[in-house]
């Protein structure tokens, strides 16, 4: 007994010290830390007061801070950021809310001029009829020759009610044209269209997950059921995401309430957080498809891979963009603030779709991609397939279409652009959007007015056939081939003169884009397209066919494996295959 007591204080001291000797290491592992911080922030001050000092030229001081700092965070990922005092303003435009007041147009500088690019509808811009392609000359009676986009944008805004006085130029020769317009308060919607389609669907185009983009779905769902729809379609092409909270309420409209939709975790147990849904859904039943592209980012595929793994949608289009980080905005002095990536996100299935990997660079700094062998299987709730680590893979995937060389020349010369301007000044009105189609004749036309205009590029053959001269030219091969490479040249630019001929439709297709826009502006677009767009298209014939709606949410054949590796990788080739400019 004796023996025993003995033991037991022996084992009791060794548990003291192991106690003592672990706090002290964590004490001094802390002190350690504090000590680190404080030498980095010592050693950062001095060679910041010392350059400012004695450097040789004036330096600006604020923009050198500025350096340093996105620097230093540059070695973690994009999206951790500092955001100074100037800044602050466009920050919150583009995370947070895009409300200003303005006068609800877009602008664009060149040759030294300012054009309007866009009208947006219901705002003093449209109301005032200015429309897209004017000239603006003086804003206030301040002559605007010269100025770039950030000086006329903060011409234009101002307090909401105060006015504004525009002189412009419209036409050729441009006639002079002045007009005082009413300052506004400008907001851009989240939803940018909704409506009905072919098949008596309904659809939901959401470019952003800002503040109320919950409550504009809402509204365009619940106007959207006033028609009886056969199904729902939200469309999240190229919306590169914003406020958690909002994808969670978004898809809490198709789910039932207490459903988990997403998960946060981060090294800081306090920031870790479980996101279910609240309240019980607005449609629980009509079928859902989520069309998806390479730009549906962060939030985008909460709203895509929790639906995809609750099996409540189908998504269809090309895999989405892969981010699964999690942010939170912490304020600094001088009104200032770092966003900071604090946690990854995981959707319903347990899997985290973020595909690069930051924290493990290659040596020279860049980063790489979650290898295929670091990828995991995980199950929806109806047991199919999904995997982590490469964004959210669609259940039908639609090969996504490029613009070949000639239209993007086009566009970037702002030739078609021009060319809209011209055809409203000539066409007062236009009747059915959604019928509009350019005529052969107006398309001739259309080619007649580019005799005249530069809009050269380089067709891919053209790069391979010049590369090939520089590289015969190098091995001093190139007088051996001289005579065919000149042939072959000669052949290829015959060609290249059928080019507007031969990408006629998608010329087309853009041309009356842009056309439509200048009568119906942002919803002319949208009507105007959907005759052209394949994954609508898709997705009204899949929800027209109840039976395989049923057979892909099951898993059944085919649709049992969802984006399995060698199944995205050969996704991601014929993505790449179809890049022009192999991105």
């Amino acid at each position: 007994m004796k023996m025993g007591k003995e033991l037991f204080k022996k084992y009791k001291k060794q548990a003291f010290f192991t106690v003592v000797s672990v706090l002290a290491l964590c004490t001094w592992s802390f002190k350690d830390d504090l000590f680190q911080i404080s030498k980095n922030l010592d050693v950062f001050a001095s060679v910041y007061k010392e350059v400012n000092i004695n450097y040789v030229d004036d330096i600006n001081s604020s923009k050198m801070i500025k350096t340093g700092v996105d620097a230093m965070l540059d070695g973690l990922d994009p999206y951790t950021e500092f955001v100074p005092e100037s800044e602050i303003e466009d920050y919150k435009l583009h995370y947070v809310s895009t409300q200003y007041g303005g006068i609800g147009a877009g602008i664009f500088a060149r040759d030294g001029k300012v054009y309007v690019s866009d009208v947006f509808a219901g705002f003093p811009a449209q109301k005032a009829d200015i429309r897209p392609g004017d000239e603006l000359v003086k804003i206030n009676n301040i002559d605007l020759a010269g100025k770039n986009n950030d000086q006329v944008g903060l011409l234009l805004k101002g307090a909401k009610g105060a006015a504004i006085k525009l002189l412009l130029k419209r036409g050729n020769p441009g006639q002079p044209i002045e007009k005082t317009l009413i300052r506004d308060e400008i907001k851009q919607p989240n939803v940018s269209y909704s409506g009905m389609v072919d098949g008596n669907m309904g659809y939901i185009k959401l470019d952003k997950f800002l503040e109320n983009s919950a409550d504009e779905v809402t509204n365009a769902l619940v106007s959207i059921k006033k028609n009886n729809p056969n199904g729902i379609i939200l469309d999240l092409r190229s919306n590169g995401g914003g406020i958690l909270q909002e994808a969670v309420k978004i898809v809490n409209l198709f789910v039932p309430k207490n459903v988990e939709i997403v998960s946060q975790r981060g090294k800081i147990k306090e920031k870790n957080a479980t996101y279910t849904t609240l309240s019980a859904p607005l449609e629980p039943n009509l079928p859902l498809v989520v069309l998806v592209n390479s730009h549906s980012a962060s939030a985008s595929e909460i709203v895509a891979g929790s639906l995809q793994d609750l099996d409540r949608a189908i998504v269809i289009g090309q895999r989405s963009y892969g981010k699964g980080l999690v942010q939170q905005t912490f304020n600094l002095p001088y009104n200032s603030l770092v966003k900071i990536t604090i946690a990854k996100y995981y959707v319903p299935s347990g899997r985290c779709i973020q595909e690069i990997d930051y924290t493990h660079r290659k040596d020279d700094g860049s980063v790489v991609k979650v290898a295929d062998s670091l990828i995991h299987e995980f199950k929806t709730k109806n047991g199919r397939s999904v995997y982590d680590g490469s964004g959210i893979y669609p259940d039908i995937f639609v090969k996504q279409d490029h613009f070949a060389n000639v239209t993007q020349a086009l566009v970037s010369k702002l030739l078609i652009f021009d060319y809209a301007t011209r055809y409203r000044d000539t066409h007062p009105t236009l009747d059915n959007v959604r019928t509009f189609s350019l005529s052969d004749a107006e398309y001739a036309d259309f080619v007649k007015y580019l005799s005249d205009k530069n809009y050269s590029y380089n067709t891919a053959s053209e790069k391979l056939l010049a590369n090939l001269k520089t590289e015969s030219t190098k091995e001093k091969q190139f007088s051996e081939i001289q005579n065919e490479y000149n042939v072959l040249k000669d052949k290829m630019a015959a060609s290249k003169k059928n080019d507007l001929q031969l990408h006629k439709d998608e010329i087309k297709q853009i041309l009356e884009n842009e056309i439509a826009s200048r009568y119906y502006f942002e919803k002319g677009r949208y009507e105007t397209n959907f005759k052209y767009d394949k994954e609508l298209a898709e997705a009204v014939k899949v929800m027209q066919d109840k039976e395989l709606v049923a057979s892909v949410l099951k898993g059944e054949g085919s649709y049992k494996v969802i984006g399995k590796p060698v199944l995205a990788m050969a996704g991601k080739k014929a993505d790449k295959d179809n890049d022009p400019d192999g991105q």
